[in-house]
This record gives C-alpha cells, structure tokens and sequence, in this order.
C-alpha cells in the first residue's frame, strides 16, 4: 500500500510539473525568450528600429549580468511594417509557434489596439510601450502595461505652453486621420476650450499623405501664427518645409513621435525653434549621454547609429520588465510577473522619471516636459 502512495505521488508530481511548464512557455533551464513587434521597414522604421536598439541594450545589460537567475534572455523581433493585419499575424506567430514568455512591445497605436484582444485573451506579460495610446490601458488589461504619457495629456499640456508663451495668436492644426489623430484632436480640444484659443485652420490628412501644399497654403491664408504639425514622422518633415517654401513662419509645435534628429535634419535651418513635448530625458542630459556611451559596447555601431528617444522608451520598458521577471526567481511565471510589474512604484530606469503601476493602473502616466529644436545641435532642448 505505501509503495502504491509512492507512486501515485510521483505521477502526481509528474503531472503537476507538467502543468507548470506548460503555464512557463518560453523558459528553459538556461533561457527566457522575449518577442517583440514593430516597424522596421518603411518611414516608421525609426522609430521602430530606435526601440529595438532600446531593448537589445536592456537585454544585453542583463546578460551581462548573468542573465535573469541564471537564465539567459533571447530576443525574437517581428516587422510589421507598420500595418495592423501583420501585426496580428506577427503576434499569434510569436505566442502560438515561437512560445515567447513575454511580448516588449505591440508596434504603433492603430497596429497596438488591433493586437490588443489577442494579447489579452492569451494572458501573456506584454509591455506596449512604443505608443501609449489611451485604448491600450482604458479599460484596464491584466497583462498589459504601457509605459509613457497619454497622446491626449502630451499635446494638452503642449498647447497650453504655447498658449501661455504666445497669448492672443492664431491657431492652426492638422492631424493624421487614424487612432492618433483622434488622440491628438481630443487633447488639443481641452487646451482650445480651456485656454479659449482662437483657433483659424484645422483640419486632417490621410495617412501615408506625402504632398501638404494645399493643407499649408490654407494655415498661411488663415493667418495662422501658431500651428500644430500632428504627423508622425515624415510628414511633420513635408509640413515644415512646405511652410518654409511659402514663407510662412508660424510658431510650430509637434508631438514626440518627429522629437528625433532625424526630422531636425530633414527639415534643415526651418526646424530651429520648433517645439515639442516629451517623457524621456532631454537629448544632451547627463542621462543620455551615460546611456549613449554605455550602448557603444553593448550593441552594434549602425544600432548606436539608428538610435533615438524611442530607444529610451524601449529601454526602460524592458529594463523594468526584466527586473520584475528576477523578482519571481526560479519559478518564472506569467502570474508573477506581471504580479511584480503592478508592484512597481517609482522605478528609476535612468532615462526618464520615475515609473509606477498598481493594482487595476496598467499606465505609468509619465511626467512631461517641453522642448526646443537646436539645429546646430540636431537635438531638443528643454525650455526654461
């Protein structure tokens, strides 16, 4: 009887290891596999390869260290071109057939929100930190925590500035015809009404719009003296060096998507003074500059290269879920660790101000600041 007991606990044992491993997909003795989705082709591509740099560096840091508890961290990235139908497929392919333990980003808003219902359904640990648009975190989902400032509070407290520093001027705006523009218009309305803004264009263009002759010509003839460039990345470029052509030189200001000196470049000697708002360290900080040279031995020189304020995002990001993941030890789990990314309260990742989640807060809610363009510097500055 007793040699019976001892069996059946055994196969008990068998069976209840079993379970666990299946619930641990993506971890081995001696590995941890992480997936990641987001542009890396087409103009979105800086943005995206820049927060790929940003986790390989937290990556690579942890490695160094000796991995998450012995177990080392293993990367498998997917492009999505920006285009929320390979977004799907990208995210099934990597929870279905490459079994990642946890996902370090979702792409862009539009392709973030198509991914969502999966994600969520799935239950694995995902940090959707690239765009923190409002859908991703409102109503609140177990497993997915976005790092960084709402679209709607980034371009409100923007406008306000601007109002502030330029009272009684003319207002023009033009926004992208998607989930972002949406964000954008939301929290351009709460500035308009709050500090009664006399606002003379509006207006949005389709997304992958590259000619703005006809949208700047209308903010010139409006006499616009204030305007909000709501694009990404390329078409604040257009926006701004249409502007330049017909002379128009209202106070511009973008949101951080174009806060990358790339688009300083692109525009030339018309983006000095441009405004911008943001979450992450300023440019030339001390933080930055640490974490640029710290990068130099940890990835590539063209990464180094490709690298900007989306690398800061996607470091910090995955940085913070790395060190919840150590905080489960041996026995990794989902349920662990995004039990332990909720515990958060003011994480210092290095780059940015302290980050904090709780219980049902799946949004850090990012501190922010505003910023200048310095074209001799191809940087931004903060403002006094």
């Amino acid at each position: 009887m007793q040699f019976g007991k001892t069996i059946l606990a055994v196969l008990a044992a068998g069976i209840l290891a079993t379970t666990a491993h299946a619930q641990q997909q993506g971890v081995t003795a001696n590995e941890i596999l992480l997936g990641e989705v987001e542009p890396l082709t087409g103009p979105p591509a800086l943005l995206g390869i820049a927060y790929n740099v940003g986790t390989k560096i937290a990556i690579a840091e942890a490695n160094a260290a000796g991995g998450v508890n012995g177990r080392k961290l293993r990367l498998i990235v997917e492009d999505d071109g920006y285009v929320p139908t390979r977004t799907i497929q990208s995210v099934r392919k990597l929870i279905s057939v490459d079994k990642v333990f946890a996902l370090t980003s979702l792409s862009g808003s539009g392709q973030g929100l198509a991914a969502l219902p999966i994600v969520s359904a799935a239950g694995i640990p995902t940090m959707a930190s690239i765009a923190p648009v409002t859908g991703l975190y409102e109503p609140p989902q177990k497993n997915v925590f976005v790092l960084g400032q709402s679209y709607e509070e980034g371009i409100y407290q923007l406008a306000r500035y601007l109002a502030t520093k330029y009272p009684g001027k003319k207002w023009g705006i033009l926004t992208q015809d998607d989930d972002y523009g949406v964000a954008l218009r939301t929290g351009f309305a709460r500035a308009r009404k709050e500090m009664s803004l006399n606002v003379v264009s509006e207006g949005e263009y389709k997304k992958g719009q590259q000619d703005f002759s006809s949208e700047m010509l209308r903010v010139r003839a409006a006499g616009a003296e204030v305007f909000i460039a709501g694009g990404v990345l390329s078409e604040n470029v257009a926006m701004v060096k249409e502007l330049e052509k017909l002379n128009s030189k209202p106070v511009v200001g973008m949101f951080w998507p174009g806060r990358v000196a790339a688009t300083l470049k692109l525009m030339g000697p018309a983006s000095e003074g441009i405004y911008a708002v943001d979450y992450v360290d300023p440019d030339r900080s001390a933080s930055v500059i640490a974490f640029n040279e710290r990068a130099k031995s940890l990835v590539s020189e063209n990464e180094v290269k490709a690298m900007n304020r989306y690398t800061l995002a996607g470091y910090a990001s995955t940085k913070l879920l790395i060190e919840a993941m150590r905080r489960c030890g041996a026995a990794l789990t989902w349920a662990c660790t995004i039990a332990e990314v909720e515990k958060t309260k003011g994480f210092d990742s290095g780059v940015m101000g302290p980050i904090s989640f709780g219980p049902g807060a799946r949004f850090s809610s990012q501190q922010v600041r505003i910023m200048k363009a310095d074209f001799a510097s191809l940087s931004y500055k903060p403002v006094d």
